[in-house]
């Protein structure tokens, strides 16, 4: 094995609605919020996990691929060399991986954690309105009453930082290219469908709809998702 190339992508994740990805709360305040973002511990803004991009990526294209698995619900973990998910994305299963771990090789693909965009762009840029607090009630069928459950979003208008790199790996001398294919077919399409779909919690409520904007190559070439 031997890798010939890091194919890298940047640009930027802009919301389009609210955005909500939750944080653990520990602690218990009088008046706090009971569903509060996922925050820089530095400096207190809101950030997007490259796992919670990652993580959705996969899902969506194992619906797609149709490989999921309506009796057990898990990831794919079938470690085959020849599968698009595992050999893009890593195999979770330890004793699948092992075994075919010389065929398949390292996981392939590397995401960044998105932090808060500080580029000149069109995007949102008051510091002081990050984030609003959005109300959800459940109605009660009988009483009519309201019960109401707060949850922290970034507003939409907001941009964080994005960057994927891409191993392209050398296995028994096909120069990579069975990489490159997975790299077109599987990482671009992931792209594509996550932005189509929705990220983070709520999103058949209208949260989490996103908008790559300004992505481009390590040769600094222009990406458009709707070519792939």
């Amino acid at each position: 094995m031997k890798q010939i190339e890091q194919k890298i992508i940047t640009g930027q994740i802009k919301v389009v609605t609210g955005l909500h990805i939750g944080a653990d709360n520990n602690k218990i305040e009088i008046g706090g919020m009971d569903n509060p973002i996922i925050r820089n511990p530095l400096n207190n803004e809101p950030y997007i996990p490259g796992s919670s991009i990652k993580g959705k990526m996969r899902s969506l294209l194992e619906w797609d691929l149709g490989l999921v698995e309506n009796s057990k619900g898990k990831p794919c973990s079938c470690g085959r060399e020849d599968c698009p998910v595992c050999r893009v994305f890593g195999c979770g299963n330890a004793k699948t991986s092992q075994d075919n771990a010389q065929k398949r090789g390292p996981t392939r693909l590397i995401v960044r954690d998105a932090m808060l965009s500080k580029k000149d762009s069109d995007c949102f840029k008051n510091g002081d309105s990050l984030v609003e607090e959005k109300s959800e009630n459940t109605i009660d069928r009988i009483t009519a009453a309201a019960m109401p459950r707060p949850i922290e979003r970034v507003v939409p208008g907001v941009c964080f930082d994005f960057e994927i790199v891409y191993r392209v790996i050398d296995i028994d001398g096909d120069n990579g290219k069975t990489d490159i294919v997975f790299f077109n077919n599987t990482v671009l399409k992931g792209l594509k469908l996550l932005q189509n779909d929705y990220l983070g919690g709520g999103g058949s409520r209208g949260s989490g709809r996103i908008e790559f904007i300004n992505l481009k190559d390590q040769d600094n070439k222009e990406i458009t998702l709707e070519e792939n």
